[in-house]
């Protein structure tokens, strides 16, 4: 099913080795290094809060031996669970030996940005994957990377009803970074798992897992995200999109 335990100390379970690329002022993606310059990266996780208590949490981040935590809310608020909420959270982080990052104003899934929404006031991530601030935000988390395991924080529980896999995701996936998704339980949900549940939920069961035609999976991959985002996205009212 796509879930594994947490690393051994043989590293057996290790992620295999990422390599850095380079972006253009403007953000965009200009291509890899050759592989002799290739820079080995750590791993890049994902989880989402959600109701956990603090000590649950950091046994999420512990078992996987996660060294900075990138918080991509664009709010790092949380009126429900405050034990994640600014300024106290980071110091609490500290306290347990694990770096903290915000990186909301670049990869938030509620960009203070008017070019970010459509007409109707949804979130287009495909519009915010292009902007220089979202570009900026995957150069650090990268940059990170070649130094530190990174564990990417939103608040959603499951990857699937978050924009850190809807928006963020599919950006490392070209890069050969495959993201691996913290659950609960300490269980890993990999990309490709979590790909072909989204497959399914969207209707497109039957390329899920299609090896011979990987054109078609990766066709229909895009479908269901623009799917899913419209259920997933952050909306706002057309008015303010209006005013802003």
């Amino acid at each position: 099913m796509g879930y594994g335990q947490p690393p051994t100390d043989d590293g057996r379970s290790s992620p295999a080795i990422y390599f850095l690329v380079l972006f253009g002022r403007d953000g965009g993606l200009v291509g890899p290094e050759p592989e002799s310059q290739a820079t080995p990266l750590k791993p890049l996780y994902t989880l989402g809060h959600s109701n956990l208590e603090f000590s649950e949490f950091i046994k999420l981040l512990k078992d996987f031996r996660v060294e900075l935590l990138a918080d991509v809310r664009s709010l790092p608020q949380s009126s429900r669970f405050p034990q994640f909420s600014q300024p106290g959270f980071e110091k609490m982080l500290e306290d347990e030996g694990i770096s903290y990052l915000f990186l909301g104003e670049e990869l938030g899934g509620r960009p203070d940005d008017v070019d970010a929404y459509r007409r109707d006031g949804l979130v287009d991530y495909r519009a915010r994957r292009k902007s220089y601030a979202f570009g900026a935000g995957l150069e650090r988390l990268l940059r990170e990377l070649e130094r530190r395991s990174v564990g990417m924080m939103c608040a959603e529980e499951d990857p699937l009803e978050c924009h850190r896999f809807l928006m963020i995701c599919p950006e490392f996936v070209p890069l050969g970074i495959k993201p691996l998704h913290i659950r609960k339980g300490s269980q890993i949900e990999t990309q490709e798992a979590a790909e072909n549940r989204l497959l399914e939920a969207t209707g497109f069961a039957g390329v899920a897992a299609n090896t011979l035609f990987p054109l078609a999976r990766l066709e229909a991959l895009e479908d269901a995200y623009k799917m899913q985002s419209e259920k997933a996205a952050h909306r706002v009212s057309p008015l303010a999109i209006d005013r802003w």
